[in-house]
This record gives structure tokens, sequence and C-alpha cells, in this order.
């Protein structure tokens, strides 16, 4: 009981520290994507804190899955390093007694990870996906940010405003050409706002500016003044949500329509628990490193492990969505191949004499081998 104690500390002290700073570093990465996204005109300036918040709740899985990694193999690569293993063999005690202070530390977060996996990650993906649509719907002068060209929803009117006074709708000193069967249009005035009629239609209102009229590159323009001037900017909007992408549905809505790409998204979503459970246990034996040596080969070998897991999940994901295999077929060899793995590391640590080392094993093998050639000769 007192090692279990001591060790959950440890555990918990690691995943403190790993997960601070991994969540530092993703906050800061999704800060700086989203900001430029703002200043890009992409996404509504007072969306930013609510989609950094979104984004960040989507990754929260994968952290969470390194992180336990990380904990677990820093734990026992520091009790090797320390020589505390080798007392901890002295005393008659295997290797496996460790396993179940990890499952007490890790089965929280895997239940955690399934729990943001199946549930939170698809809300965020969704909110998300809502806030980008609504903005990429509203009137085209209200997505125009000061000093720089917009393209119109149309693609065939470009804005510019110098500046923003009072609400969003209104503008000073306007810019607006538009692209015609008889030639371009262009508009100039000192202030521009959107007006929206009864029967729903909008139109762009500009006030005490100046009109050309014509064809590129020809000398016959019209030029015109004006105090008030309208424009039809749009008729409909169209209905939010309308083309959500796959990832944003619930976990029962993709059970409900079973196609190719409702099933590869529903492994997305339970490799995430499993790979975290899987990862932990993996770790144990992992961890293993020679006191005199250095640790950091264990956390490089560590993370090109999970990156290669998550890169062939994603294969497997992408098989299933590209119609090349069944969900059945595809959710659990990779699974079971990592399972496999972590009893091969555990004989091996476990037997004093490396009986099931793979080159013991390959030895073996190959005696074997030939001895049933000598016995055909």
């Amino acid at each position: 009981m007192i090692f279990q104690r001591a060790l959950r500390r440890e555990l918990a002290s690691a995943a403190g520290a790993t997960f601070t700073i991994l969540f530092s570093v993703l906050a800061t990465w999704t800060l700086i994507s989203i900001l430029g996204k703002a200043a890009g005109g992409k996404v509504d300036s007072g969306d930013v804190i609510a989609l950094i918040g979104f984004a960040i709740l989507n990754y929260l899985p994968t952290i969470l899955i390194l992180t336990s990694f990380i904990s677990v193999l820093v734990a026992v690569t520091r009790s090797y390093r320390d020589s505390e293993m080798v007392v901890w063999f002295a005393s008659g005690m295997s290797l496996l007694r460790w396993i179940p202070p990890v499952l007490t530390f890790g089965l929280p977060l895997v239940v955690l990870t399934g729990a943001l996996s199946m549930v939170a990650t698809p809300w965020a993906k969704l909110k998300s996906e809502e806030f980008v649509q609504r903005f990429e719907k509203r009137e085209d002068l209200k997505k125009v940010s000061p000093g720089q060209f917009k393209e119109s929803t149309s693609s065939n009117r470009v804005f510019f405003v110098e500046g923003v006074t009072g609400e969003s709708t209104v503008v000073q000193n306007v810019f607006v050409n538009t692209v015609e069967k008889d030639g371009n249009t262009v508009v100039v005035a000192k202030e521009g706002v959107i007006e929206r009629q009864p029967d729903g239609s909008q139109f762009l209102v500009l006030k005490n500016g100046r009109r050309y009229h014509g064809v590129p590159g020809q000398a016959d323009f019209q030029s015109m003044e004006f105090d008030r001037y309208s424009m039809r900017v749009a008729t409909k909007v169209p209905a939010l949500g309308a083309d959500l992408p796959v990832d944003t549905l619930s976990t029962p809505a993709l059970l409900v329509a079973p196609n190719r790409y409702t099933m590869a998204e529903l492994l997305k979503r339970v490799a995430a628990p499993v790979s975290c459970l899987v990862l932990m246990l993996l770790a144990i034996p992992l961890g293993f490193v020679n006191p005199r040596a250095g640790s950091a080969a264990n956390l490089i070998l560590a993370l090109l492990i999970f990156f290669t897991y998550k890169n062939l999940e994603k294969m497997a994901e992408a098989s299933i969505r590209q119609g090349k295999m069944e969900f059945a077929a595809a959710s659990w060899p990779l699974h079971a191949i990592a399972i496999l793995c972590v009893i091969l590391l555990f004989a091996w640590r476990v037997n004093p004499n490396h009986r099931y080392h793979p080159l013991v094993l390959w030895g073996a093998f190959k005696r074997s081998r030939n001895a049933r050639k000598g016995a055909l000769a």
C-alpha cells in the first residue's frame, strides 16, 4: 500500500507536469492559428475566444493519451535510473506488480478520454462549424475588415473599407468594384450601411459618393455623383447546418446511419480510449533503462511509438473511408498487435533469464529449422 500510494503520487505529479506543458503548447499554437484567421477575415473577431476553446477541446483526447503514456514511462524510467528497481527485483517483486497502481491511476484518464472522444469532441466540432458557417453567411459588408480587400459571396464584387464607426454594419470610405456583363462598375463613397427590406432582401446603401461604369481598357467610362446609392447584396441566406461534416455528428447519429464515412469516424472515436489503455501498459516494460546511461532515448522512442500508433490508426480509418475494408475487419488488428507487443515485452522483462528475448527466440527458431533439415537429409 505504501508503494502504491507513492507511485500514484509520482504518476499524478508527472501527469500534471506533462499535461501542463502539452496544454500550453497547444493553447499557444491554437491562439496563433485562430488570431491569424481572424486577422485574415475568415472568422469573426468576436468569436475568437469561443473558437479557441472548441479547438482545445477537440485536441484534449490526444493530449490525455500522450500524457498518460509519458507519465507512466517517466515514473518507470526514474525508478530504473535511481536503482530502485534493483531493490524491487531483489525483494522478489515482479514487474507485473506495477500494473494495479498504474491502472488505478490510468483508468480515470481512459474513461475521460472516451467521454471526450465520444461526446465532447463532436460537440466542439459542431459548435465551431456553426460559428464559421454563421460568419460565412453574414452579409458581405459585415465581414469586411478595415484596411483589407474582401470578395463577396457571389464572387463578382470586391469591397474595401478604410474604417468602422459605431456598429459593425456602418463603415467609412467604401470602395466597391462589381464585375458585370457589360463592364465594371466602381463605386466609392464616404459611408455605407446594410439595410434589410420587409420582403427579406438586403441592400448596400452608399452615401455621398461617385460611380464609374465602363469596360477596362476603353475610354468611354460613365461617371456620376450621388447622395444615396443602393445595390442589392443578398436575397436569401442558406440554412445553417445543411452541409455539416461527418465528424460533427454525435455518436448515436453515426450508429443510426452506418456507411463508410460514419464508420471511419466511429473507429476514430473508439480507438482513443483503447490506445490510451494499451500505451499505458506498454510504458511499464518500455521504461527499462540502464542506470549508467541517459533516459532521453526512452522518451524519443516513446514519441516514435505514439506517432506510429496514431498514424496506423489513421490508415485504418482511411481504409474504411475509401471502402477498402469493413469496420469489423479494420477495428481490431492494430490494437491486437499492440496488446501482443505488451505481453511479449512483459514476458521479456519478467523472465530473469531473458528466454523471451527476440534474439533468443530467433536463434531457437533457426536451430529447430536446421534440425528439421538435417533430419530430412
